[in-house]
């Protein structure tokens, strides 16, 4: 194979996700390789054999006769799959072990942020009231996590370690040591019957768009430490009926929640989710990707590719994930 050039096309307002800052990154990684970042009006489409994206607009890859595979540079691929234009070509995920990592730093924070009872203990700050209340131990709280990828098996073992009575399911059937593992539609309710704080890594896809919803809320343990059940959302905004969270909230359905990622993002300013007390809000950053990390990733692949090698993490398009 001969090398081609590689293109980059970037939606994103935050400062992690700069064009200009990937761009930078890919032109160290790349070598001799030509790294055009869109639009350029000097690039020809036909010089184009492989795509780095992030949420791009639907269409634009079609613009490519020769592409040869598309890298996502976030976890998510469900604004890709979206997309009835994508070429028939490899279209390869993220996959590194810096984002596993922060994305565990994240899941574990908001579990033990539950579990030692933040959101009372800031209250009771704020108010000058020293009350503290029995604090159980991890043992005594089963933490349920919804998609057994490398990010929910890693987060998983962690969350063993520190002592929690830890299960996961996922929609096929995994096996991870020491790990409770449920799946499929049928144990699904005996997943979430011993789950105190619900953890959703979940991929997007057709059948999993909207699972976080009251009558999925309603079958976590309702005799938790806690009080009701906990919700940490750090996978995509799709699965959550947000009316339903906010409802199942207020009524005690769910005693508290995590969210990291929405419906519409940025969040609104009149979104009840910024000043809901029970909720702890951040702006999609629980596993933000390092440019460093996957600029290497991606230019690694393409090398081995180009080699006669296989694409490691690449999506399989029936299930979308």
């Amino acid at each position: 194979m001969s090398k081609g050039a590689l293109a980059l096309l970037i939606h994103g307002g935050t400062d992690n996700w700069s064009p200009q800052r990937w761009k930078m990154r890919f032109d160290e990684v790349c070598g001799e390789r030509r790294v055009a970042l869109l639009p350029d009006a000097d690039l020809d489409p036909a010089d184009v054999h492989y795509a780095a994206v992030w949420k791009p607009v639907p269409g634009e890859l079609a613009a490519f006769p020769n592409l040869r595979a598309i890298f996502n540079l976030g976890a998510g691929v469900d604004a890709l799959m979206a997309d009835t234009t994508l070429p028939d070509v490899p279209l390869v995920r993220v996959a590194v072990d810096d984002l596993t990592a922060r994305m565990t730093e994240y899941v574990v924070l908001h579990v033990l942020m539950h579990h030692r009872q933040e959101l009372y203990l800031r209250e009771s700050q704020r108010e000058k009231r020293w009350a503290p209340k029995y604090q159980w131990p991890a043992s005594a709280l089963g933490v349920g996590i919804m998609g057994l990828g490398t990010l929910g098996a890693d987060a998983a073992d962690v969350l063993k370690r520190l002592g929690f009575l830890v299960a996961g399911w996922s929609r096929s059937e995994k096996r991870i040591d020491g790990i409770d593992c449920f799946h499929g539609a049928a144990e699904l309710d005996a997943f979430l019957a011993r789950t105190d704080i619900l953890v959703a890594l979940l991929p997007l896809t057709p059948d999993t768009r909207g699972i976080l919803n009251r009558a999925l809320f309603a079958k976590l343990n309702r005799e938790s430490p806690l009080g009701a059940p906990v919700l940490i959302n750090a996978g995509r905004g799709g699965l959550q009926n947000e009316a339903d969270i906010l409802a199942c909230l207020d009524d005690g359905t769910l005693g508290a929640a995590s969210l990291d990622v929405f419906g519409q993002e940025p969040l609104p300013a009149d979104s009840r989710f910024w000043t809901h007390p029970r909720v702890v809000l951040t702006p999609h950053n629980a596993a933000d990707t390092d440019a460093d990390a996957i600029s290497r990733y991606v230019a690694e692949q393409i090398v081995r590719f180009e080699a006669g090698g296989a694409l490691h993490n690449v999506v399989d398009r029936r299930r979308g994930y």
